[in-house]
C-alpha cells in the first residue's frame, strides 16, 4: 500500500502519528486540511510531504468556485503557498507544488478551467509515480554499497512511510536485504518524536530484517566498538555543496562516524538536491512546538518540571566533510560534491 494515494476524489494517507500501535488511514477533501495534516506529522518524509502537497493542490483546484482559468490559477496560487508554509525545511514540498504550478500556467492560454484542474491531478499523480521508481533506482545503487554481514546505523525513518512507497535510506537497506545480503541494522530511537523507534523498526519487521533499537546517544560507542560498517540516512534537502540536512541528530551520528573511518551515505532524490543553495547555512530550519519534547513520559510519569522550557530543533545541517558519498537515482555521487551534484541533477 501506498503511504499517499488518491482514491475516491480524496487525498488519503496513512496516519504516521498513530504507528505503530495502529494502521489507520485518513482521507482528505481540502488544501487546508492537507497542510495542517503535514505540520502535524500525519505525514513525513521530504519526497511523501511533496506528494502529498501535490495532491492538496488538486484539491484546491477542485475547491475552486473559478469557471475561468485565470480565476482558477489566482486560487491555486493562494493554495500553493498555504501549502509551502507548512514545513519550510523539507525541499520537496515546495519542489512539487512548484512543479505543478509551473504545469498549469504554461497551458493555461490553451485549456478550460475544469482541463486544468485534471491536468494537475494527472500531474500530482505522475509525480507520485516516479517517486516509486526513483526509489527503487536509488535502492539499487546504495545497495551495492552493502557488504554481505553488514551492520548499519539508520537514522530517522526513510522507508516506504517516509515516501510513496519503497524509501529512501531504508530502500537502499530493504533492497540489500531482497538481494540475500545478511545485514543487521541499528534503529536510532530519534528523539522526540521517535520515528526510529515507531516507524523504522515497525517497517524492518514488515521486510523481516534483523534490527535492534538503541538510543539515539548509543550510537557512538557501536561505531568506535567497530561494530557497524556503514551508516545509511535521508534528507530533506541538500545543499549544492553537498551540506546535508536532516533529522536532528544526524550531524552527531555523522560525527562519531567520520571519527571512527565508517563510511556515511545520505539517499537523497534529485529533487532533494537544492542546487540555488552554495551550502547548508542558508536551509531554513524548522523549530517545533516545545511541547513535543516536554510532553515525553517515563514510567508513566512526565519526565521534565512543569515549569520547564524547551528549544525543539526538528532538523541539522551535517557538513559535505563528513559525508563518504550521496546516493541519487542517478548513481553516487562523490567529492567534489559542488562538481558531481550538478552532474547527477542534470543526468
Amino acid at each position: 500500500m501506498r503511504t499517499v494515494f488518491w482514491e475516491n476524489n480524496e487525498l488519503k494517507m496513512i496516519d504516521q502519528r498513530v504507528l505503530p500501535v495502529r494502521f489507520e488511514i485518513l482521507a482528505y477533501r481540502g488544501h487546508k486540511e492537507v497542510a495542517a495534516a503535514i505540520t502535524d506529522m500525519v505525514v513525513r518524509g521530504a519526497p511523501a510531504i511533496g506528494a502529498a502537497a501535490a495532491f492538496g493542490l488538486a484539491l484546491a483546484g477542485y475547491e475552486s468556485a473559478s469557471s475561468l482559468t485565470s480565476g482558477l490559477l489566482a486560487d491555486l496560487q493562494t493554495a500553493s503557498a498555504t501549502l509551502k508554509a507548512a514545513r519550510p525545511t523539507a525541499v520537496n514540498l515546495a519542489w512539487a507544488v512548484d512543479r505543478l504550478m509551473a504545469a498549469a500556467s504554461t497551458v493555461s492560454a490553451e485549456r478550460s478551467a475544469d482541463e486544468i484542474r485534471q491536468l494537475v491531478l494527472d500531474e500530482a499523480q505522475k509525480l507520485a509515480d516516479e517517486d516509486v521508481e526513483i526509489n527503487k533506482r536509488m535502492a539499487e545503487h546504495g545497495a551495492a554499497l552493502i557488504n554481505d554481514g553488514d551492520t548499519i546505523i539508520h537514522h530517522c525513518n526513510t522507508g516506504a512511510l517516509a515516501t510513496v512507497d519503497w524509501g529512501t535510506a531504508l530502500g537502499v537497506i530493504r533492497t540489500a536485504h531482497e538481494q540475500g545480503k545478511k545485514i543487521h541494522v541499528f534503529v536510532d530511537e530519534t528523539r522526540p518524536r521517535l520515528q526510529g523507534a515507531r516507524l523504522t523498526a515497525w517497517e524492518l519487521e514488515q521486510y523481516g530484517i534483523p534490527y535492534e533499537i538503541i538510543s539515539d546517544n548509543t550510537a557512538g560507542y557501536f561505531l568506535k566498538a567497530g561494530k557497524v560498517q556503514k551508516c545509511f540516512v535521508g534528507s530533506d534537502r541538500t545543499a549544492a555543496n553537498g551540506d546535508v540536512a536532516n533529522k536532528i541528530g544526524t550531524y552527531m551520528l555523522a560525527l562519531a562516524a567520520f571519527d571512527n573511518g565508517v563510511p556515511f551515505y545520505p539517499v537523497v532524490p534529485t529533487s532533494t538536491i537544492d542546487l540555488s543553495l552554495a551550502h547548508g547555512d542558508l536551509i531554513p530550519i524548522e523549530e517545533r512546538n516545545p511541547q513535543e519534547v516536554l510532553g515525553l513520559e517515563f514510567e508513566g510519569q512526565r519526565v521534565a518540571p512543569i515549569n520547564a522550557k524547551a528549544r525543539n530543533i526538528a532538523f541539522d545541517v551535517t557538513p559535505n566533510k563528513l559525508v563518504t558519498g550521496i546516493v541519487t537515482e542517478n548513481g553516487v555521487a562523490y567529492p567534489p560534491f559542488e562538481v558531481n551534484l550538478i552532474k547527477v541533477v542534470k543526468q
